[in-house]
């Protein structure tokens, strides 16, 4: 019997994301002693009303076991597994007109969790990520998406060639970010309809067999001296363009946003 994998996640944003959504999965809460954060509070009364267990210990307890900022509370969880490409099989045909976010290699798991709060926002069905090389969903990347990497359906997959034509096959058409000449502009293209946006690691963009296999490229102009953006800021701008033109086509079509 395989044992159960467990991890520290810290922050109240990701701590309260977990009591809310997932509290089966949460095995002990951490609290520091004498702290006088007042927004602990209300993660404290919602962990107790749920009978989660909860301990107090020195602050030097929980920077053992989190070297980052966690804002005086820390859990043990238990690590679910995610959604694989059987699932997207599945689940890709359940949706009207999906909209799916695609992260090849990104590195940072700051930048990743910052993508997944920008999918969030933006309405995505699904995020499909790497199982290799690429930043895995880490505590840091569940800090930094502030509750999206529990709101949103993430798929971790083996090949994200293999999961591409499983998109395309149910009528989603791949929109590739990339400079290259052939690319038009996110303000340009329609992005409009079933749409998959890939978006690449954060020095090489995405590889090139992941680019042939994009129906087409997008970019974001660039009218500064600058020339290009930080991969999740990048994600925010071209999802909630995709966003404004679907809204924008609803009310065209009479129907309300």
């Amino acid at each position: 019997m395989n044992k159960t994998q467990t991890e520290w996640i810290f922050g109240i944003h990701a701590l309260d994301s977990a009591i809310q959504r997932h509290p089966e999965n949460i095995v002990q809460i951490v609290i520091a002693k004498n702290s006088r954060n007042p927004r602990l509070q209300e993660s404290i009364n919602g962990a107790r009303n749920l009978g989660l267990k909860i301990t107090y210990e020195s602050l030097q307890y929980l920077n053992k076991h989190c070297k980052d900022r966690h804002q005086g509370i820390i859990a043990l969880i238990k690590i679910p597994k995610l959604a694989d490409e059987n699932d997207l099989k599945n689940d890709i045909k359940q949706i009207e007109t999906p909209f799916v976010l695609i992260l090849d290699n990104i590195e940072d798991p700051r930048n990743l969790g910052a993508c997944l709060r920008s999918a969030d926002a933006s309405g995505i069905d699904m995020v499909i990520i790497p199982k290799h090389k690429s930043a895995g969903l880490t505590a840091v990347a569940k800090k930094t998406a502030a509750g999206a990497a529990d709101s949103v359906k993430i798929y971790q997959v083996t090949n994200i060639v293999n999961s591409l034509e499983i998109l395309k096959d149910n009528g989603v058409w791949i929109a590739g970010t990339d400079c290259d000449g052939e690319s038009k502009s996110i303000y340009q293209a329609d992005l409009t309809g079933a749409l998959g946006i890939v978006l690449g690691n954060e020095g090489k963009g995405i590889r090139p067999l992941v680019k042939k296999h994009c129906d087409f490229l997008i970019h974001i102009p660039m009218y500064g001296s600058v020339q290009s953006l930080n991969v999740s800021v990048a994600t925010g701008v071209t999802l909630f363009e995709v966003m404004r033109q679907r809204k924008a086509t609803e009310i065209k079509k009479g129907i309300t946003p």
